[in-house]
């Protein structure tokens, strides 16, 4: 594990901001290492309204999309809404298919099959709209590379509107509108939204034809938030206002369907990671073991006790879920291991009889042991089909491109994809991904990476710098937790060990002659001996908030431990 500390920003700039605000300076150097350099830039950012969303109609085709779904309800038309099986495509899906709903009875919904049909829209999809008498598709989440799909259905009658937040291809499918803030010839001021978002900005553009407010879509945004969470895209900008609103509807008043899932949870408040680790898996579960319909289902089911009954299904396919996914990673170890593939710049695996709901999921798993870019395979047809996964800053859609001659189709983002290809091409394909990987990864994407924000000491740990990092919330990706580090401190005698083998690890620690501080470190359990042995160490954590018995008192999550000589 290495540990970078961030560059940091000029003396006079932090100064200013540090006045501005009358914070602290290391304070305003966390803000403008996060872009945040005017007091403008702090008030948008602690006081996020629904005043700085954008003006829907900016982004391409949005005059277009809008004028479409308008006719189709004037004719009385019946319209599908088409999305993706995993989390961004379920909420999208009931967002929009909800929204339309309450304004018009005609409309149905679609998740396509993860196993009889894969990713993104199908022909076999086309087709049920083609035999049930929908003449518009609006596809959420996926589309934009669908340029075969698209052309099927327009020999059949079958309009299009494509609202998609992935890379397009070199060539647009022909769709009446195609809502993408990614596209080159699009204005949109932020192209960071996820599809579940893209598919919002379309429901605001239809509410402001109908003389809504922003305010009226506000029940929406637990969706929205949920969907923010699941992708992993940034918390900055609009996707902030979306997130920080989102949640507030979660915890005060969410859908029945949400509110079902987290109705076992004993948090009272629930920030973005609980929605990360509690929300979305469950809704993902559906799609990876039974079917995104489920998903479907309870997001957009009125009734609590119905919601309940769903949510309770939904928990066993999750409960079904973690079993596979902890066999399938212990063989896809035990495949590295004969193969004699521990010291590989790449990860590929194949089984065939690996569940294809899960191999994105053991593909994380495996980059926790076995830090690099990694695939899993498996079976699916007579194809087989992968999920990718990479470590930070290599671009695997990219490396993906550059070996495109042996796939048969793939798609994503930098961290994420998902590919196939024809058995006879898996081995060439592995020994040329390989190779690319070898030629264009840097060393240093080859150890894991401690991003640590600034170095304090335990004296500077305050309840107003508590409360102001609270402040900070949502956290991710471009607004991560700050990670502080802290030299020269010492156990007070009360280290041991956690959990069943021993894999966590609690202290006391203090620093000169600071009040000592509880920490816990989660798979720091080996570490232990560093801090025994009274000579004083390195901690890199972030602060947190522990309840205990009504009880609130401050407590570091530690990300590492190192010697005080490193």
């Amino acid at each position: 594990m290495r540990w970078t500390l961030k560059t940091k920003p000029s003396e006079d700039k932090v100064k200013h901001l540090a006045q501005a605000l009358n914070v602290e300076d290391f304070v305003a150097t966390l803000l403008i290492q996060r872009g945040i350099e005017t007091f403008e830039d702090a008030k948008n950012f602690f006081r996020p309204s629904l005043e700085h969303l954008h003006d829907p109609f900016l982004m391409k085709d949005m005059d277009k999309a809008v004028a479409r779904i308008e006719l189709a309800i004037e004719n009385q038309e019946n319209i599908l809404v088409f999305g993706d099986y995993d989390v961004d495509g379920t909420t999208a899906v009931s967002l929009v298919s909800a929204y339309l709903k309450s304004h018009y009875p005609n409309i149905a919904t679609y998740i396509p099959d993860r196993y009889a049909e894969g990713y993104g829209i199908s022909f076999k999809g086309i087709d049920f709209a083609d035999d049930n008498g929908f003449s518009l598709i609006i596809a959420l989440d996926c589309g934009i590379k669908s340029i075969d799909h698209i052309a099927y259905a327009k020999e059949k009658n079958i309009d299009f509107i494509i609202c998609d937040h992935h890379r397009p291809g070199e060539f647009l499918p022909d769709a009446v509108a195609i809502l993408d803030p990614k596209r080159e010839d699009c204005f949109y001021p932020y192209d960071e939204l996820c599809g579940c978002g893209v598919g919002f900005k379309l429901i605001q553009a239809l509410g402001t034809n109908r003389n809504e407010t922003i305010e009226d879509l506000v029940p929406y945004l637990d969706l929205v938030a949920t969907a923010i969470a699941a992708d992993i895209v940034p918390i900055t900008g609009e996707n902030r206002v979306l997130a920080y609103f989102g949640l507030q509807v979660i915890n005060a008043d969410p859908r029945p369907g949400i509110k079902a899932l987290v109705h076992q949870v004993k948090k009272k408040t629930l920030d973005i990671t609980d929605v990360v680790f509690i929300i979305s898996p469950r809704i993902n579960a559906a799609g990876r073991i039974k079917h995104g319909n489920h998903a479907v289902e309870l997001l957009t089911e009125f009734n609590f006790e119905q919601a309940q009954q769903f949510a309770s299904e939904i928990e066993q396919y999750n409960s079904d879920r973690k079993d596979l996914d902890k066999q399938i990673t212990k063989e896809a170890f035990q495949q590295i291991i004969q193969n004699q593939e521990e010291d590989r710049y790449s990860t590929v695996v194949f089984q065939e009889d690996w569940h294809k709901g899960v191999i994105g999921i053991v593909a994380s798993r495996l980059i926790e042991t076995y830090y690099r870019p990694t695939l899993v395979f498996t079976k699916s047809g007579d194809k087989y089909a992968a999920s990718a996964r990479s470590v930070k800053g290599f671009d695997v859609y990219n490396a993906l491109d550059a070996c495109s001659q042996h796939l048969e189709q793939f798609g994503g983002h930098m961290y994420a994809a998902g590919m196939t290809l024809k058995a006879e091409n898996y081995k060439t394909f592995k020994d040329a991904f390989e190779k690319q990987v070898e030629e264009t990864i840097l060393p240093e994407m080859r150890t894991p990476e401690i991003e640590v924000d600034a170095e304090i000491d335990f004296a500077d740990i305050t309840p107003k710098l508590v409360r102001i990092l609270k402040q900070f919330e949502p956290f991710g990706p471009l607004n991560m937790t700050p990670v502080f580090m802290t030299k020269d401190a010492k156990d007070t005698g009360y280290a041991k060990t956690l959990g069943s083998e021993d894999e966590h690890l609690r202290l006391f620690v203090k620093q000169h002659n600071s009040d000592g501080i509880a920490a816990i470190g989660f798979g720091l359990g080996k570490k232990i001996n560093i801090v025994k042995n009274q000579n004083s160490f390195q901690l890199a954590y972030s602060l947190a908030e522990n309840e205990w018995n009504g009880t609130v008192c401050t407590q570091l999550m530690l990300k590492d431990i190192r010697t005080n000589d490193n």
